[in-house]
């Protein structure tokens, strides 16, 4: 039988399934980032700041993600 403390592992450990998201999410702001200022580098400094924004909130997100997963563990 698992005991509570095994539970709260798996629950940590399932909870850092946001910094994955959060990873991709990152990959997909940049890789946008990259690909609008080939196609129009006049407008690089608009988007940059669009994506620091954007990169900003997704690691918000991942933040959150792990301080659910230290509550888990160490509450």
């Amino acid at each position: 039988m698992l005991s509570l403390k095994a539970f709260a592992k798996i629950g940590a450990g399932l909870a850092t399934f946001g910094l994955c998201g959060a990873g991709i999410g990152i990959g997909i702001i940049f890789g946008g980032l990259l690909l609008a200022v080939s196609r129009n580098p006049e407008v690089k400094e608009d988007l940059f700041r669009n994506a620091i924004l954007g990169f900003a909130l997704t690691e918000a997100i991942a933040l959150f993600s792990l301080m659910v997963a230290f509550l888990i563990l160490f509450a």
